[in-house]
């Protein structure tokens, strides 16, 4: 009888951080476990975007009164179309600015939540089945699956850094695998 193993596309995990700190990962106190906070790269909030857009509008419209003064008023028009189109791309710009995708690692089970847009998807592993694998090669998005179904997380993460946030996971699973061993350890000696 032969065996054949096939390498794995992710490198094993490796040590932890040398200054044992997690990048993406932080610790929760109740109820105890991780949670990791995946948020989409916004450069500007929503706060400063409307600022912006209003600045925008005053120096547009500012310039088309100054056309319309001289009898020139298709500008004006122009302008109006350019403003409507500039809005309906900065409110799609907006839905998304707080999508993100969160993963809470709590006792002996593993919840994933993706926000994207008004929507939300929730699905629950438990956390001895929970299989952290990559959904195609290196820098792919890392895939967690168990119990038949599976969810891809990461699109928030550069790509080079989706092996580091697959090892933290895995990191946290260990953990958490431990401390409930213990956990059941201590319960059948009492």
């Amino acid at each position: 009888m032969t065996v054949a193993f096939a390498p794995s596309p992710w490198p094993a995990p490796s040590a932890p951080r040398r200054d044992g700190s997690w990048r993406f990962a932080r610790r929760i106190e109740a109820p105890a476990g991780w949670c990791f906070d995946l948020r989409r790269n916004v450069s500007i909030s929503p706060r400063q975007l409307v600022a912006a857009y209003l600045l925008l509008c005053s120096v547009s419209l500012l310039v088309a009164g100054g056309f319309w003064w001289h009898g020139v008023g298709l500008v004006v028009m122009f302008t109006g179309i350019e403003l409507v189109a500039v809005g309906v791309a900065l409110l799609v710009v907006a839905r998304h600015a707080g999508d993100r995708e969160t993963v809470l690692l709590s006792g002996r089970e593993v919840t994933v939540e993706q926000h994207v847009g008004p929507g939300v998807e929730r699905m629950s592993f438990r956390a001895e089945w929970l299989r952290v694998e990559p959904a195609a090669e290196d820098g792919s998005l890392v895939e967690l699956s168990g119990e038949g179904r599976s969810v891809r997380i990461g699109r928030h993460v550069r790509p080079e850094l989706r092996v580091e946030l697959a090892k933290e996971l895995r990191r946290a699973l260990h953990l958490m695998r431990a401390a409930g061993e213990r956990v059941v350890v201590h319960e059948e000696q009492q």
